[in-house]
């Protein structure tokens, strides 16, 4: 049987990976799919760790809508981020990791090429990145929004 740290460790260490796949310029169609896999490794094994939180989980979404957004995936996309979004609202986390699950939302309508949806999940977005208190935290949201387009 695994141990929660064993699984927290390669929850943690799956998540890292598919963050340098995502910032790796020239990706493959291989670096993509081991990026899928990966993501949904880190999800399943933060699952496992007993003491896993709805922040963890919010995080976990977060990071497969992004995934599947960057690989053109939409409907995936959209699904993680509604996931992401339920599970931030429903444990009432920070106005950040909320934030977070409609710019998911709008980007997954970006590449759905939905435009009125994505301008209204980015205007949610805004709204809850409004309320964040740490300035950093809030150019991160700012940021990623801005960087949505429809291709």
């Amino acid at each position: 049987m695994t141990s929660t740290l064993t699984h927290k460790a390669l929850a943690s260490s799956c998540f890292n990976q598919v963050w340098d796949l995502l910032d790796k310029k020239d990706r493959t169609t291989i670096d993509d799919e081991m990026m899928v896999h990966l993501c949904h490794s880190s999800f399943w094994h933060w699952t496992q760790a007993s003491e896993h939180t709805q922040r963890n989980l919010s995080i976990g979404y977060w990071q497969l809508a992004r995934v599947y957004a960057v690989t053109q995936s939409g409907e995936q996309a959209l699904a993680y981020s509604n996931r992401c979004i339920e599970v931030s609202e429903a444990a009432e986390l920070e106005p950040f990791y909320i934030a977070y699950g409609y710019e998911a939302a709008a980007r997954a309508y970006a590449v759905l090429k939905q435009a009125e949806n994505m301008k209204k999940a980015a205007k949610t977005a805004t709204h809850y990145a409004d309320q964040v208190a740490d300035t950093e935290s809030k150019s991160w949201v700012i940021r990623d929004l801005a960087s949505i387009t429809i291709r």
